[in-house]
């Protein structure tokens, strides 16, 4: 026996039971409700043969669905696979045979889709027989847990930017970490009124969904982004708190001029996923809002670290500092020693947050993990301050004649440059110097530029060796369902 993370909802439930939880649009739904249809789908499931361990997987945007499905799974061991609903059909097709679901529970939106995958037997949504509401129309009692801490209860599968994703298997004591994590290391309270704009797929979605719970806020549940919505929400519902990446802040700060909603009530927007260009953090300063970073990543059930503004104004470039009860140590990429402050290496994990398995993949989690390490592939570094500051990912570091390029590092100085709308850096091989770091830029509207106005900016700013060696012009950038560039897709585009 251990700790379910089922469990939290129905302590919820018992402390706060009347309260609204959970708001999408005009649903509100009391935590009382919520445990209730948990408790009934998690009756459903054992009426239907599945036992702890097996997997479900769901395809539903940021809704109700997804809390009842989830906690009522977990309550009885039952893994939940999250899918991304933003991939084509052959990607689900892939993870849903892959995890080796049982049960798909899915949007109605979404039948079409599920028409297109082969691999389903049996699907649920609010139109199939029975349905959902269905479902938790059903009385149902507290289900007896048969579970232990350190099982897996969550399946993510990573975004795949180099060949097939692999499903991270999260369980109840990471969910758990998680929460206290974010609970702990931000001000996050039974007060507040959480909007939901970050996908449930994600797990800059998921962690906060547990913490929500846990907590006992309210949470207003978005299933589409939009900005203009996504303001009048926060003055209709007087949200205090949100999680974006840094693509939804530019829209929101875009967009709030139209709007002019009453965002008195707002506290903080926390931002992660990528790196928050600085434009975005000051300008939501002007309209009053702090903007907190998060640098997170799956295998860590979220949260890594955050920059808070109480942190100090002066450091909102760096990841701020790790959260509670994790840690993390600069290792050297080759000897794997600890290196001294300031020095750049691999970031090393460690904490109750560090996932417990890849899927059918050990090989691949043993490279990842040892002796409960978990070495992220990012490179960065820690300042007297203990603050830490991610300058790459090890991949995408570029070796040239022997020195380490950083293409984080030439990103950040060519976006700055007035006519370049987004960059991406790659290193392309070079007989000379082993590899030499190419751009990949989108120019601003109506933006005149040469690939040499490029290439000497670049070397105004930094070490000539650093710079780039050509440049290509692009339409776009080339992105996975959570917004990060695919680099191996610009590699390609020259057969680099």
């Amino acid at each position: 026996m251990g700790m379910n993370i089922g469990q939290i909802l129905a302590s919820r439930a018992s402390l706060t039971g009347g309260k609204v939880g959970f708001i999408n649009g005009d649903k509100h739904i009391t935590f009382t409700e919520m445990n209730n249809r948990a408790n009934a789908f998690a009756a459903y499931l054992q009426r239907q043969g599945l036992q702890s361990g097996d997997k479900i997987a769901l395809l539903c945007k940021n809704n109700e669905d997804v809390v009842a499905t989830f906690f009522g799974a977990a309550k009885i061991g039952v893994v939940t696979v999250v899918m991304n609903y933003r991939l084509q059909p052959q990607e689900l097709d892939y993870i849903y045979s892959h995890s080796d679901a049982q049960l798909l529970i899915h949007d109605v939106a979404f039948q079409e889709i599920v028409d297109q995958l082969t691999v389903v037997s049996q699907a649920i949504s609010h139109q199939s027989t029975p349905s959902l509401a269905e479902i938790y129309e059903e009385a149902a009692v507290e289900p007896v847990q048969h579970t232990s801490s350190f099982d897996p209860i969550l399946m993510m599968y990573t975004s795949g930017t180099t060949g097939r994703p692999k499903g991270a298997l999260i369980s109840h004591n990471n969910l758990q970490a998680a929460s206290i994590g974010l609970s702990h290391t931000i001000d996050w309270w039974e007060q507040d009124c959480f909007l939901m704009v970050a996908p449930f797929f994600h797990i800059g979605g998921f962690a906060p969904l547990i913490t929500n719970v846990h907590t006992g806020a309210t949470m207003v549940l978005m299933e589409d982004f939009h900005p203009v919505e996504a303001w009048k929400l926060i003055e209709k519902e007087k949200v205090t708190s949100s999680m974006t990446v840094p693509a939804m802040l530019a829209f929101l700060l875009q967009t709030y001029p139209m709007v002019k909603s009453d965002i008195s009530s707002l506290r903080y927007i926390t931002c992660g996923a990528s790196a928050v260009p600085a434009p975005l953090i000051l300008g939501c300063r002007q309209l009053g809002i702090p903007v907190q970073q998060v640098y997170g990543i799956t295998e860590y059930t979220g949260a890594v670290s955050f920059w808070k503004p109480s942190q100090g104004e002066e450091k909102f470039d760096s990841m701020g500092k790790v959260v509670m009860q994790g840690t993390v140590q600069i290792k050297d990429l080759t000897t794997k020693n600890v290196l001294p402050i300031g020095a750049i290496g691999e970031i090393v994990l460690t904490g109750p947050q560090v996932f417990v398995g890849y899927y059918k993949n050990d090989e691949a989690y043993h490279t990842v993990v040892e002796n409960n390490e978990f070495y992220t592939g990012d490179v960065g570094y820690l300042d007297p301050d203990g603050f830490l500051y991610v300058v790459d990912r090890v991949k995408d570091m570029i070796i040239s004649g022997g020195e380490n390029i950083y293409s984080a590092e030439l990103e950040l100085v060519l976006a700055q440059h007035e006519a370049v709308q987004e960059v991406a850096v790659v290193g392309r091989p070079d007989e000379k110097w082993g590899e030499v770091p190419v751009a990949y830029i989108v120019k601003k509207a109506e933006s005149e530029v040469s690939g040499e106005d490029i290439v000497a900016h670049c070397k105004s700013k930094l070490a000539s060796y650093k710079a780039v060696k050509d440049v290509v012009f692009v339409d776009t950038l080339p992105r996975n369902a959570v917004g990060k560039i695919l680099k191996m897709q610009l590699k390609d585009l020259q057969n680099i």
